[in-house]
């Protein structure tokens, strides 16, 4: 299959509305060619065009910031000579200067499927910024390596953020291109954005259902997004960002594990079990050790959780739904302990005065839930129901696959 930049850079057709233009390029590390060349290198070697600016998202246009709220400053390409902007540094939208470098700004940006990971969050911006500065903004499409499940509840009204850029469910189910045609209808923007479509994407096959599993190497889109099972992880995993359990970080394995030094894992696997056993399915759960190196728990001995879905034996593409799965841990270990002190309090993304699980899950809801001791997984299946139906029913218009 070819991803939107390999389409530009081999159909010269493609390109002849660029010629003359200043282009930039918004990218990270993953922003590769079929052959593994960055596209800001790729674009370049296309002497018909004119490279005037690159910009970089969270983590930067090299991939070397590690962690949340660890920002990346403004350079100049080294081999390019032109201005890097970043848009994770002392500005997330970009400034009338930074719109002032380019007439038409190219999007190569792997995403993970998940509203909260926050490159849809820029592609927003960069959107609001185009359509008042009459600029123009390409998406170089590319696939979404979790595939088009649906999962999880709407991010409510006022609950907007740096991780939450509208009322999405967690797992949307679309592609970069897809989730701007989005933003243009819902926002109303006057702006000229295109997509530059992919070739040969099929989100329903086997094995990768989703990612072109054995066609494409796969390159971190940030530091802990190292492989296609965290991806698919990734809308449930991400959940433990906003508590008291490791998610990995510090171990090889980020976002596919939850863990603690005080953990029981056999009583909480037999509760989850006992609560919802149908929230278990697609997937294996396998009792680990584990020490991070940094983050959470640093150089304790954690016993938790992996989540296996790299197995074809059992992983089920369909079945499993990870964001009801992490809920369900939170939902046992409060039932095991309800003096456990399981949600974090920390500035989460530059928002303060709410705690971070409500501003990952774009509500309240979920904590509400997992507090409450009268409220059953029927509770919460009857929630996220409603909200999955009527995105995946919304969604069908803007589908390009």
């Amino acid at each position: 299959m070819k991803f939107g930049i390999d389409r530009l850079i081999e159909d010269r057709a493609l390109r002849v509305p660029l010629a003359g233009k200043r282009l930039a390029l918004l990218a990270h590390p993953a922003s590769v060619t079929r052959d593994l060349t960055h596209s800001l290198d790729a674009l370049a070697a296309c002497g018909e065009l004119r490279l005037s600016a690159a910009f970089g998202p969270q983590h930067g246009l090299r991939g070397d910031k590690q962690y949340n709220m660890i920002e990346s400053a403004d350079f100049t390409d080294p081999v390019h000579h032109i201005p890097v902007f970043s848009l994770y540094g002392t500005v997330r939208r970009p400034t009338a200067a930074m719109m002032d470098s380019f007439d038409v700004l190219l999007v190569d940006l792997q995403d993970l499927g998940c509203r909260i990971y926050t490159f849809i969050t820029t592609l927003r911006y960069v959107l609001e910024a185009a359509a008042a500065a009459r600029k123009a903004v390409w998406v170089l499409d590319r696939p979404n390596p979790a595939g088009r499940p649906v999962e999880g509840l709407t991010l409510r009204p006022g609950w907007e953020s740096f991780v939450g850029a509208g009322a999405l469910p967690m797992r949307h189910g679309l592609t970069m291109g897809e989730v701007a045609r989005w933003f243009v209808a819902t926002l109303r923007l006057d702006v000229d954005c295109q997509v530059v479509t992919m070739e040969g994407w099929a989100p329903a096959a086997a094995p990768g259902y989703g990612w072109p599993l054995n066609e494409r190497a796969w390159v971190n889109p940030s530091p802990n997004a190292p492989n296609l099972s965290m991806a698919r992880c990734y809308a449930g995993s991400v959940l433990l960002e906003g508590t008291n359990l490791s998610e990995g970080r510090g171990t090889t394995r980020p976002l596919e594990v939850l863990g603690a030094p005080d953990l029981d894992v056999p009583a909480l696997l037999e509760e989850m079990h006992a609560l919802a056993p149908e929230w278990l399915a697609g997937c294996r759960l396998r009792p680990c050790w584990f020490e991070p190196t940094f983050n959470k728990h640093q150089g304790q001995l954690c016993a938790g959780l992996q989540v296996h879905v790299e197995d074809a034996a059992y992983y089920r593409h369909e079945a499993f739904r990870p964001w009801r799965l992490f809920a369900l841990a939170f939902k046992a270990l409060r039932r095991l302990r309800p003096e456990y002190p399981l949600w974090a309090d920390f500035p989460y993304e530059y928002e303060t005065g709410r705690l971070a699980i409500d501003v990952i899950n774009g509500s309240e809801l979920l904590r509400a839930w997992v507090d409450d001791p009268a409220a059953g997984p029927a509770d919460l299946e009857a929630l996220a129901r409603r909200d999955e139906s009527a995105w995946d029913a919304a969604r069908r218009a803007l589908f390009l696959y």
